[in-house]
């Protein structure tokens, strides 16, 4: 199976390139379709205690849903990173290296604030 995002990208393309599916895939479409199955991961936690939440992970079904939404998630965000011309590793680099810069460790270690209300 596909190790890095290019040929993860290239595994979703594929499958859908013998589908003919791209002619849905504006941009637009592939970003609600990103939220929408971000939605299915976080139904999964809807009227479940933290601790049910929890065990999401170690039940065998409720992890295999969870993982499929999760695959469900990361097959649009490759899409649209493909259909917008991002390169997702570079811009997770770029996103860490400001994050870096407004979340200093000295100021926020162990701390949630947000970078906004760090003294």
């Amino acid at each position: 199976m596909a190790d890095t995002l290019e040929e993860l990208t290239r595994a979703v393309l594929a499958f859908r390139d013998e589908r003919n599916w791209a002619q849905f895939h504006g941009l637009r479409h592939l970003m609600v379709s990103l939220n929408l199955e971000a939605a299915e991961v976080l139904e999964l936690a809807q009227w479940k205690s933290d601790a049910e939440v929890e065990a999401l992970a170690t039940d065998a079904s409720s992890r295999e849903a969870l993982a499929d939404e999760c695959a469900d998630v990361l097959t649009y965000l490759l899409l649209l990173a493909d259909r917008a011309g991002l390169d997702l590793a570079r811009a997770l680099e770029q996103k860490l290296a400001k994050n870096a810069i407004k979340y200093p460790v000295e100021k926020c270690y162990g701390r949630r604030d947000k970078y906004s209300a760090l003294d």
